[in-house]
């Protein structure tokens, strides 16, 4: 039986150091936490914390046939991008489900970055190939980039004290590439999975320890720490974010889970014409957040129930939320049943818990 060799990032050491609490995520040896989910939850929400996410994917795709295969395999519409411009989209696979939900990058003409979810770098890159007809060079940079999220209100203040590109003209899903902590040609990106403001930082691996020495002396006045991926979770699910794997996956359509905000039909795509019926006739199934009214946390994979203990959809992530202190979920529910204020019950160990629709974000800024 072949055993598979687990990947470490370049701040690995550094994790072990510091006590972080490994586990093996999508591949990779990554930190889940180092003092404490809520604790670290906090951190992000009301000061500055800092996740290391090199596990991430980063796929170059340069060339004059670029932005045609960036149009033709993802849904959003790339043709609006301007250098220096971020767009969250997604690739849509020829079922209607989804391959992956990224991030492309406008780095100029004729050359793009395409930062896709790690435990699907291989897959996303197999696609991007097998749908290459336009002569695009597509280049897999995955194992030489670093990647640190800083997050949280005091993020600029503690970043702007390591360059001279002035951090507050960066606008929401928007970058700028150059000099950071005496590090040559760094993406500096106002983007982030918490909704708590902030930026990540794209750099070589043989700065990585470097990167991280200056980003934490820099932040000590504000009281910077480390945070770990699970707080990452309880901070994306909060804001409604969807994660790849639980809520959007191979068999499950952008339009089902609520983005069809950056699904363009004034473009063709792979399977944009199945997209379009889909849209026309309108869904059966739909994406939706739940408060817990009873006691009980959800599950991922966990029965959603009517009030008469039918099966109408299933949980795809649930926590206890550490700002609302009551646990909260994601999930598919039958489109009879999706409007919000709708009372739904999920089926903990046999026993139905009863759960209330609410509007995402659960957090109003």
């Amino acid at each position: 039986m072949k055993t598979v060799k687990i990947k470490k990032t370049a701040f690995n050491a550094i994790h072990h150091i510091l006590g972080g609490k490994m586990v093996d995520f999508a591949g990779y040896e990554m930190p889940v936490q180092y003092k404490g989910v809520n604790h670290e939850h906090e951190i992000v929400k009301n000061g500055v914390g800092v996740f290391d996410v090199s596990h991430m994917g980063e796929i170059s795709i340069q060339g004059k046939g670029a932005l045609a295969l960036i149009q033709k395999i993802t849904s959003n519409d790339a043709s609006k991008l301007i250098s220096g411009k971020v767009q969250y989209t997604c690739m849509p696979n020829d079922t209607g489900g989804i391959v992956d939900d990224l991030l492309v990058y406008m780095i100029g003409q004729e050359d793009y970055l395409l930062v896709v979810n790690a435990s699907n770098i291989q897959k996303d890159l197999n696609w991007i190939l097998a749908n290459n007809s336009f002569g695009a060079e597509i280049t897999n940079i995955s194992d030489s980039i670093s990647l640190l999220a800083v997050q949280g209100p005091k993020a600029v203040q503690v970043l702007q004290k390591l360059t001279d590109i002035n951090l507050k003209d960066l606008e929401y899903y928007t970058f700028t590439i150059g000099e950071f902590a005496h590090i040559p040609n760094v993406l500096l990106s106002a983007t982030g999975y918490t909704g708590a403001g902030g930026f990540e930082i794209y750099i070589e691996n043989r700065y990585a320890a470097h990167l991280w020495e200056a980003v934490f002396e820099a932040g000590k006045e504000e009281n910077i720490e480390p945070v770990g991926l699970a707080a990452r979770d309880t901070l994306r699910l909060e804001m409604g974010f969807c994660l790849y794997g639980n809520d959007i996956d191979d068999f499950t359509s952008p339009l089902e889970a609520g983005l069809g905000w950056i699904t363009k039909f004034t473009k063709d795509f792979v399977h944009s014409g199945f997209l379009k019926i889909q849209k026309e006739k309108g869904v059966t199934k739909k994406l939706v957040g739940f408060e817990m009214e009873d006691k009980g946390i959800p599950r991922h994979g966990y029965e959603i129930w009517n009030t008469n203990q039918e099966v109408i959809g299933v949980v795809t992530s649930g926590t206890m939320s550490p700002t609302l202190k009551k646990a909260i979920g994601m999930g598919y529910v039958s489109i009879d049943y999706s409007d919000i204020g709708n009372e739904v019950f999920i089926n903990i160990r046999n026993k139905p818990a009863k759960a209330v629709i609410v509007k995402t974000p659960f957090i109003k800024k």
